[in-house]
């Protein structure tokens, strides 16, 4: 079962991960029944109640549809905002609601035809959704070209040839220092180490690096070499291939000498927010709480190893996904299509979420553009050395024996392909 991707960032370094990454965190407790006092467009059922009115000039009758996310307080209020300017601006209404488990609701609510029109989303779970019936293919209805988006975005938002979202954001991990002890960002890892070595101090609570050793932390070092966790197109494991060995055990030698001994994420994050580590490695969900602890922090991509490696993380495209629950429907799925097109390509909307919120636009327009904050072209050229996290329901099933097997060496329990062999035959076991 796919995870929530701020657990496993927040909580899940050092435990066991079970799925895939996506959505946001920050969300309040929200029941069926606040939910549909929220949106103001399901009926008691959770059916979605749709408006006949005016023809819109391009996307078919007009509507009424219902969004969920799990979005962050800011974030929510923002998407808010939208939705009423767009519902002011067209013939059509957009309704966000917020859910507190959206995995759990949309696993239970859609199969019933009670879902909303469109829920927000990280592409992870494209292919388990879509292979489940939750998905509506919408390629022949779009009015948007793909194109406009960058081609990870593209991939990100289909499978098996059907277009089941779009995309308005990416996110990866990238470096961030703290510009009091580093005047600009280290472009290699020896120059990297040099700092750290410099600031590492245990016994006065410094550090050299503030990193949350999980499985989609960890993605950059293991692809860096050559290596992988999982081919999708052959549903294949690389996990104890000897390139991705040679990325775990980089990270043994260069990093977790100058880490607190707790590497999940609340334990790593405060060396870093409290002023007591150089660098840290993480997203930009985590800018808010730099932000908050008055850190002068500069953004960059990920330091480079020796020779030709390049650091590669796995990255997540944000997307608004389109339901089954549209099939039928013209009304709403006219409206959700219009709004998903106009939030996706409008790049006011799009600079405003990057300038606020940190999100990395995938639009071509803007995913290259000097004019995006500093914080946002850091993190960019990290996406830009990025992969795309698997969309494949398999991959749920890595995540987890992944980050036992790491901690069993870290820990010292057990060699490095011991457990990486062995990670791969619960994998397989799961499978079948």
């Amino acid at each position: 079962m796919p995870m929530n991707r701020r657990t496993i960032l927040k909580q899940l370094a050092g435990t066991t991960a079970v799925g895939a990454l996506a959505g946001c965190v920050g969300v309040s407790e929200t029941d069926s029944t606040q939910t549909s006092e929220q949106s103001g467009a399901e009926g008691d059922d959770g059916s979605e109640e749709t408006t006949a009115g005016a023809e819109t000039e391009s996307a078919g009758p007009s509507g009424t549809f219902t969004l969920w996310h799990q979005r962050a307080e800011a974030e929510k209020e923002a998407l808010e905002a939208n939705a009423e300017t767009f519902t002011s601006e067209t013939a059509h209404t957009a309704k966000p609601a917020e859910i507190a488990d959206l995995r759990k609701k949309t696993t239970s609510a859609i199969p019933a035809g009670q879902g909303a029109g469109m829920f927000d989303w990280a592409h992870d779970w494209t292919g388990e959704y879509y292979q489940n019936g939750f998905l509506s293919d919408q390629s022949d209805q779009l009015d948007v070209d793909l194109s406009v988006y960058t081609r990870p975005a593209q991939e990100a938002v289909q499978f098996d040839g059907a277009t089941v979202a779009l995309p308005y954001a990416a996110e990866t991990v990238g470096l961030i220092y703290n510009r009091e002890m580093v005047d600009e960002a280290p472009e290699t890892i020896a120059d990297m180490k040099a700092i750290m070595e410099e600031y590492h101090d245990p016994e006065n609570w410094m550090y050299g690096l503030s990193y949350p050793l999980n499985a989609y932390f960890m993605s950059a070092w293991a692809h860096a070499f050559g290596g992988y966790y999982f081919d999708e197109s052959n549903v294949e494991l690389g996990l104890s291939n000897e390139a991705t060995l040679d990325g775990f055990q980089f990270i043994l030698d260069n990093f977790v000498p100058y880490q607190p001994k707790d590497t999940g994420y609340d334990p790593q994050a405060a060396v870093f927010l409290e002023g007591n580590a150089p660098f840290a490695i993480n997203g930009p969900w985590f800018l808010g709480d730099v932000r908050s602890n008055d850190i002068d922090a500069g953004i960059a991509r990920l330091p480079s190893p020796e020779g030709d490696a390049e650091p590669e993380p796995y990255t997540t495209v944000k997307q608004l996904y389109f339901t089954s629950t549209l099939e039928g429907d013209e009304a709403t799925a006219a409206a959700s299509r219009a709004f998903a097109e106009w939030y996706t390509t409008d790049t006011d909307v799009l600079s405003a979420n990057a300038e606020e919120f940190g999100y990395i636009p995938v639009h071509k327009e803007l995913a290259s553009s000097s004019d995006l904050p500093e914080a946002v072209q850091g993190f960019s050229e990290s996406v830009s050395l990025g992969t795309p996290i698997p969309t494949h329901p398999n991959m749920g099933d890595v995540w987890g024996p992944l980050e036992d097997a790491f901690n069993s060496v870290k820990n010292g329990d057990a060699e490095l392909e011991s457990a990486f062999t062995k990670a791969e035959e619960n994998i397989r076991s799961n499978w079948e």
